[in-house]
Parts: C-alpha cells; structure tokens; sequence
C-alpha cells in the first residue's frame, strides 16, 4: 500500500518503466526501450552502438531486478516497485545511478551526432521523446538536463538527474 508522498511519487514513476503498460516491468520494457531510441535516431541493432545500448538495458534490468523482483517470477509490479524503492533506493541515489549508468552512456552514445561525448539537447530531447516522455515535455526537460548550459547533455548531468529522479522526493 502505498501511503507516504514518497511512495506515491516513485509509484507515479512505475509508468516510466511499463514500456508496454501490461502492469509490470519486465526484460521486453528495457528491451523496448533500447529499440525506441535505436528506431529514433536510425542506428542498426547489430551495429556497435546499438549493441551497447542493448547491453546497458539488459544490465540495467538485471540491476533493476536484483533491487525490487521479490518474488523472482521476472517481472516487477507496482508494488514491488516502490519497496525496492523505498527500502533499498531512497537515501542512496547513488546506487541507483551505477544501475542506470551502462543504459544512459550508451543512449546519450547513439545520441551524440558530434562524437564529443555529449547529446546536444535537441537529440537528448528526441531520446526522452523516444522513451515515452510527451513531446511537449521532453524539450523543456532536456533544458533543464544541460546543468553547464553548454548546450550539451553529458554523462556527468544526465546520470544525477536521473537518480534524483527516481529516488528522491522533489
């Protein structure tokens, strides 16, 4: 049950997760993700890229299914969700960050046009976009990703960002 406005906010977050919206988060929703922004920017599944991007979200499930699947059956509900997340998650956003880490480097990778380590943010903006993000959000939020205002989404801003995001309130 979900009762503190922590846990209703990391609840709200179960969706980002629910690729498919079939109730669970399961390997095809990180699968699904890698291939939406593979889709989105044009680059091959079998090229080096594409497989990095699919090797962060098969390691980004593992480490996401280490924390919250309590009852081993594969897949993560709602429930399960917010108890890894509070339990587990919520004072070590950190930990989270190493989880999510191989998956974000190699999306802002297939992200990076210019090959300087960075996705301009229009690009991280199509990334978003790609992962489910509204269109109309996904701009403002990438904006909000470029800490230096570089013009730049980097490693280094996108992988805190995303951490503070699922595991602290705002």
């Amino acid at each position: 049950m979900v009762n503190s406005e922590y846990e209703r906010r990391i609840a709200a977050r179960f969706a980002t997760f629910d690729q498919d919206g079939n109730g669970y988060i399961d390997r095809s929703d990180f699968n699904g993700a890698a291939k939406a922004v593979l889709a989105e920017f044009g680059t091959a599944a079998r090229s080096e890229k594409g497989q990095a991007l699919y090797g962060g979200a098969e390691a980004f499930w593992q480490g996401m299914a280490g924390i919250a699947d309590r009852d081993g059956d594969q897949r993560i509900t709602r429930e399960e969700f917010v108890s890894g997340a509070v339990k587990r998650l919520r004072d070590n956003p950190d930990r989270f960050a190493e989880i999510a880490r191989p998956f974000l480097h190699a999306a802002l990778d297939v992200a990076d046009t210019e090959g300087d380590g960075a996705a301009t943010v229009e690009a991280a903006a199509r990334v978003l976009t790609a992962l489910g993000v509204p269109g109309e959000a996904a701009r403002p939020v990438a904006e909000a990703l470029d800490a230096d205002g570089d013009g730049k989404v980097g490693e280094s801003e996108i992988v805190p960002a995303f951490a503070r995001y699922f595991t602290v309130p705002e």
